[in-house]
C-alpha cells in the first residue's frame, strides 16, 4: 500500500512541467512553515553512527525545555519525516526525534545497511535513545511509537524502563499467535460483495494466520484491505500522497529510495510477526497509553484494546481518534496533540518535577 504510493510520488519525475513547478512552489512554502527560529529552539539533523553504520537523526523543536519525544516509524521502511509539516504545532510543546531506522528513507540511501533483523533494531534504538539523552541533557524521554515501530516499542518500553518517562503507542500493531480471524473472513466477505472474488479468493488462500505469511503474503493483505477500506483510500489520498510528494526535506530521488527501502525492509517485518505481545509480557514499569484511530483495519482497535486491557502498569490509558484509520496521528495531527498535551505531558513534566526536587 504505502510501497506503491511511494512509487506512484516518485515517479512523477516525468510530470508536465507545470506540475512540477507547482511542487517546486509548494515545497518552499512547507520549508518556511518548518523554519524555526526561537532562541531556545533547536531544528538539526544528520547522520550519526548508531550499531556500526551511519543513521539519519532529525531533531526539531520550539524551546529544549519542552519534554522529548522519540518516535519508532512504522512500515517497516516508511519514515516520519514525511510528516514534519502536519506536525509542526507539536513542536511548539514537545522536542520531537525522528530517526530513519536501517532500510529506511536516508539511512537506506546513504549505504550499507549491516544486519537488518528484529534485535538489531532493538539494539540501534536503545543506542538512540542514549544518544539522545546526551545530545539533549535529558534523562528520559517519552517514547513514540506507530504501527511497525510499536511492535518492538512494547519490549523496548518493558525491558528499558529506566530510558523512558512513558510509553505511547498509535496504529499500535500486536503481534501474536491469537489470531484475528473475524477481521480477515470481514475483509474476505467485502471483496465479494463488492465484487472482487478473484481477490478474495487470493486472500483465502494465504490464510488468516499471519505467522504462515511471505512478505508478498503482507503485502498482498494489506493492499487488499485497503481496496475495501474508504477510510484508508481518503487518507492516501488527501493526506498520504501530498505529504510525500511536497515534502520539503525529499527530493524525487529520495522518494524512489523511500520505495527501494520498504521493499528491502519486507524481510524484517516478515520476522517481526513472530514477536508475541503476550508472551513478551504486559508488565509495564512506566506510564503506559495506546491512541489508536477508531476506524482502523490495519492495526484494528478491538485487538490493541484487548492487549491494552491485560497491561499492568502504574498508570495507564486507552483512547480513540475519531474519524482516522492507520496513520491517525498523521491524520489527525491536532486530536493527537491534544491527547499528548492533556494525558501524557502532565505526568511525564511531574515526574521531572519530582525527580529535580
Amino acid at each position: 500500500m504505502i510501497t506503491l504510493a511511494l512509487a506512484t510520488a516518485a515517479t512523477v519525475s516525468a510530470a508536465p512541467a507545470g506540475l512540477l513547478a507547482h511542487r517546486q512552489l509548494r515545497r518552499r512554502r512547507a520549508a518556511a512553515e518548518l523554519r524555526i527560529d526561537t532562541p531556545n529552539g533547536i531544528a538539526e539533523s544528520g547522520f550519526v553512527r548508531i550499531g556500526g553504520i551511519d543513521q539519519w537523526i532529525e531533531i526539531r523543536g520550539e524551546d529544549l525545555a519542552n519534554p522529548v519525544l522519540l518516535e519508532l516509524h512504522g512500515g517497516p521502511g516508511v519514515t516520519n519525516t514525511y510528516f514534519a509539516n502536519r506536525t509542526r504545532a507539536w513542536e511548539r510543546h514537545f522536542t520531537i526525534v525522528r530517526w530513519d531506522m536501517r532500510g529506511t528513507g536516508k539511512t537506506f540511501g546513504h549505504g550499507e545497511q549491516g544486519a537488518v533483523t528484529f534485535d538489531q533494531l532493538l539494539t540501534d534504538a536503545v543506542e538512540v535513545t542514549r544518544y539522545v539523552h546526551e545530545r539533549l541533557s535529558t534523562d528520559k524521554v517519552v517514547l513514540l511509537a506507530n504501527s511497525f515501530g510499536s511492535v518492538f516499542g512494547l519490549r523496548l518500553a518493558r525491558k528499558h524502563p529506566e530510558l523512558y518517562s512513558a510509553y505511547v503507542g498509535t496504529d499500535q500493531n500486536i503481534a501474536g499467535s491469537e489470531r484475528d480471524d473475524i477481521a480477515f473472513h470481514a475483509v474476505v466477505r467485502r471483496l465479494r460483495s463488492g465484487g472482487k472474488r478473484s481477490a478474495a479468493a487470493k486472500l483465502e488462500r494465504i490464510g488468516p494466520d499471519p505467522t504462515t505469511w511471505t512478505a508478498a503474503d503482507w503485502g498482498l493483505h494489506a493492499k487488499l484491505v485497503a481496496s475495501v477500506d474508504p477510510f484508508i483510500a481518503a487518507m492516501i489520498k488527501k493526506m498520504l500522497l501530498p505529504a510525500m510528494w511536497f515534502s520539503p526535506q525529499h527530493r524525487l530521488r529520495d522518494l524512489k529510495t523511500g520505495a527501494d527501502g520498504m521493499k528491502f525492509s519486507e524481510r524484517i517485518g516478515v520476522e517481526s510477526v513472530q514477536f508475541d505481545a503476550w508472551r513478551d509480557g504486559t508488565r509495564f514499569e512506566l506510564p503506559f497509553f495506546i491512541f489508536q484511530g477508531e476506524h482502523d483495519s490495519l492495526t484494528p482497535v478491538a485487538r490493541a484494546r484487548r492487549y491494552f486491557d491485560d497491561v499492568q502498569a502504574p498508570h495507564k490509558e486507552f483512547a480513540l481518534i475519531t474519524d482516522a484509520t492507520h496513520f491517525a496521528s498523521f491524520w489527525q495531527p491536532a486530536q493527537f496533540l491534544e491527547l499528548l498535551l492533556t494525558k501524557v505531558r502532565p505526568l511525564v513534566t511531574d515526574a521531572e518535577h519530582r525527580a529535580e526536587a
